[in-house]
């Protein structure tokens, strides 16, 4: 009786727990019907709201003194140091501002090499005796701090326990407050001065960028004396709810579905593109774009996107360092507003197969002090030349630094988009539209040898005075150019969605940067041999039209034909992260980036083991998850079902007899052959992938490690996943652990 009573208690025990594990999902998915939009109240303008937590120009007028505020101007707009006591006062001024707006604590507010930003808060309070305090904070605490920086990833630059590193202000980007908290964007170096962030750099590739245009500029405007490089960033992200993503670990720990069966309509009918805005998500995008102009981020732009559940907003251009803050700034506050309205921001490239993924379109252009916009067509052909010479020397960089723009957007997100059908191709090219083409065509070969006649130069100003009236048709755009020129920038299509932008962005300026510089030496010797200003300038165009000219491609990306033509070309094809980052060693990349001041040999070979360290820790993870979730979770649930079937086997055999009983069970024996099947296979190619991870996590080598887990333990991922998900489509609905696409995907 005992015995029995056991038995009885370990059965009811595996059903409760079976019963828990089946209902978590349909409860989730049930508590995501009953949510209820969450309306933020604002009846006023957006202008008002822009920047009023923002310590901005209008804002320093008010509270520091004339000369100060010149001196922060100064700094601000050209990096001159400001002395103690202007520091003192600009750091007064920030703190009566901030107090002024409820903060209590301020932070060094830095973008470390972990992909996302780091800040340690502290009091304006300070005891001065018993029984009293004040609120302090003077221009030492503003202009430098000094954080804990061992554990942040530094390449090999310092040694683990030595934890000294050092915030610096930035004052080119204003300070801003969040919650009760004044905001201070700093770069982040060690305590040897190497950098540690992509502050750093990205600033130190914006001034040289801004030295190298403005001297080319002085061939044409000599009042041009300042050239800011502009972002426009276009941030796709996914919604899921709340509920859904705490029941789905892979998701919670890796920021993509690691498994998980197409559903039937997915983004076929593309429906979803631009469509009526859900009113639930519609709620969620107004509160943070409110919060986001606050901050001074000027927000414009938001629809669906092609894929169920997947959106973008897009701000106006803006100076590169300070799109960069504010684009990172943005992803904190979506994160946050969203876990307020229940819903959770995916930010990962690739988050559901079987639908586009997401990136983060980044708009690069030039403009000058004098208000022009270099990568812009002007009315007559002098600015059109002048337009010509920066959009041909564009072309230029990138057809000789292909390979360190293929770096500077890999990882282990992007590797599952790059390529697919509606993600740019990981073979870098530049798109310009086929007038375009034409019209450097023709350059190219109308250009004589020798002097110039005046019939020659007429031809070719009217030629180049027809670029407006030829742009003015030509705005359509190629989706699967990764660089693509749409009018009057370029837009640089094949940056991931989770990424920082400084990581393209310091490359992008920074190889602008050297091929001005070569530029500007080679006409400039033309001069110095007799030729003219315009004459030297138009044959050194001529001469990078045609070196040039295989980067360039007018077709589809996404053809396999594009693929041979590529490698015919020269093109490199680069599919995996741990390879693309293989550039690093290349000892021309380095001479390039100390030659230009951006980073030194040390701070590059740092940021190369970063990356591969990074890129096996995410593979690393995932893989242990995949092992958690089949070990765990699918193959209890599987074998549950076969369970129920046997004994609906076993029934109809005991009524029917063996034989009637099998013949009335096929379908049944067939269900229960295809899940041992699929469990056995899932089980041997995980068992497999684990065996590989062992060997791989023996290696010492970052890159030795990274490319082993590309080659031998993500080689495993597809197999697993495709029996896993076989196996969902086998098992009753209601035992099957995770939330399925189905249920994430169309969330309202």
């Amino acid at each position: 009786m005992i015995k029995k009573s056991n038995q009885q208690l370990k059965k009811g025990n595996f059903v409760k727990k079976n019963i828990k594990m089946a209902t978590k999902r349909l409860n989730a998915y049930q508590d995501v019907l009953n949510r209820e939009p969450k309306h933020i109240e604002f009846d006023g303008k957006l202008s008002d709201l822009f920047g009023q937590n923002v310590f901005h120009i209008d804002v320093m007028r008010e509270y520091l003194p004339s000369e100060t505020y010149k001196s922060m101007l100064e700094s601000a707009q050209n990096g001159t140091r400001l002395d103690r006591k202007n520091a003192d006062q600009v750091a007064s001024a920030m703190k009566d501002w901030a107090i002024s707006k409820g903060a209590t604590h301020y932070t060094h507010w830095f973008q470390p090499l972990t992909g996302t930003t780091a800040e340690k808060h502290d009091a304006f309070f300070k005891p001065i005796g018993p029984g009293k305090a004040i609120e302090r904070f003077d221009g030492d605490l503003l202009v430098q701090q000094e954080p804990d920086a061992s554990s942040f990833p530094n390449g090999g630059i310092r040694n683990t326990f030595e934890a000294r590193g050092y915030t610096a202000w930035d004052p080119s980007s204003p300070a801003f407050v969040i919650g009760k908290t004044l905001c201070i964007p700093t770069i982040f170096i060690s305590y040897t001065g190497e950098s540690l962030d992509y502050k750093m750099p990205l600033l130190k590739a914006l001034h040289a960028i801004d030295g190298a245009a403005v001297e080319v500029c002085q061939y044409f405007d000599k009042n041009v004396n300042k050239v800011n490089a502009t972002l426009g960033w276009e941030q796709e992200y996914f919604l899921i709810d709340s509920a859904l993503f705490n029941a789905r670990p892979d998701i919670m720990l890796t920021g993509r579905a690691l498994f998980g069966h197409a559903p039937a309509k997915g983004q076929q009918l593309e429906d979803h593109y631009f469509g009526s805005i859900p009113e639930r998500v519609n709620a969620f995008m107004r509160e943070f774009e409110v919060e986001s102009l606050k901050l001074g981020i000027p927000v414009t732009t938001r629809h669906n996107e092609v894929a169920p559940n997947q959106f973008e907003c897009a701000p106006i251009f803006e100076e590169c360092n300070l799109a960069n803050d504010h684009n990172l700034l943005l992803m904190d506050i979506m994160e946050k507003t969203a876990r307020k309205h229940n819903f959770r921001v995916l930010l990962h490239e690739k988050p559901f197969a079987g639908v586009n993924g997401s990136g983060k379109h980044n708009n690069w252009s030039l403009s000058t002090n004098t208000g022009v916009n270099l990568l812009a067509p002007g009315k007559n052909p002098k600015s059109n030349l002048q337009f010509l010479t920066f959009f041909v020397n564009t072309i230029m960089a990138i057809h000789e630094n292909a390979g360190l723009l293929r770096a500077a957007i890999a990882s282990a997100g992007n590797d599952h988009r790059l390529g697919a059908n509606e993600a740019p191709p990981a073979i870098i090219s530049v798109f310009i539209g086929s007038q375009l083409s034409q019209l450097l065509d023709d350059l190219e070969k109308n250009i004589k040898a020798g002097k110039m006649t005046p019939q020659d130069k007429t031809e070719l100003k009217l030629n180049i005075g027809k670029i407006p009236q030829i742009l003015l048709d030509n705005t359509d755009r190629n989706r699967t150019s990764p660089f693509a020129f749409t009018g009057n920038k370029f837009e640089f299509r094949a940056v991931g969605s989770s990424a920082n932008c400084g990581s393209a962005m310091i490359v992008l300026n920074t190889i602008m940067a050297k091929q001005l510089r070569v530029f500007k030496k080679a006409v400039d010797a033309r001069i110095d041999k007799g030729e003219s200003k315009d004459e030297a300038i138009l044959k050194e165009l001529q001469s990078m039209i045609k070196n040039s000219k295989k980067i360039r491609f007018e077709g589809n990306g996404y053809g396999d034909e594009w693929v041979i033509e590529a490698e015919k070309r020269g093109l490199s094809n680069l599919k995996d992260t741990p390879r693309a980052l293989q550039i690093w060693h290349d000892k021309n990349v380095a001479k390039l980036f100390d030659e230009m001041g951006v980073l030194s040999p040390r701070e590059l070979d740092a940021r190369r083991e970063i990356e591969f360290e990074n890129y096996v820790l995410k593979i690393q993870i995932e893989s242990r998850l995949m092992g958690d979730l089949i070990q765990n979770n699918f193959i209890p649930a599987a074998v549950e079902y076969q369970n129920k079937l046997i004994s609906n086997v076993q029934g109809l055999m005991h009524v029917l007899g063996d034989k009637a009983g099998k013949a009335a069970a096929k379908a049944q024996i067939e269900i229960i052959e295809k899940i041992s099947m699929h469990m056995n296979k899932m089980k041997a190619a995980s068992d497999a992938m684990l065996e590989q991870r062992k060997i791989a996590n023996k290696l010492e080598h970052a890159e030795e490690k990274a490319l082993a887990y590309c080659d031998h333990v993500k080689s495993h991922f597809d197999e697993i996943r495709y029996h896993a998900d076989k196996l969902e489509l086998l098992v009753e609905d209601e035992l099957w652990p995770l939330p399925k696409f189905r249920e994430m995907l169309f969330t309202r």
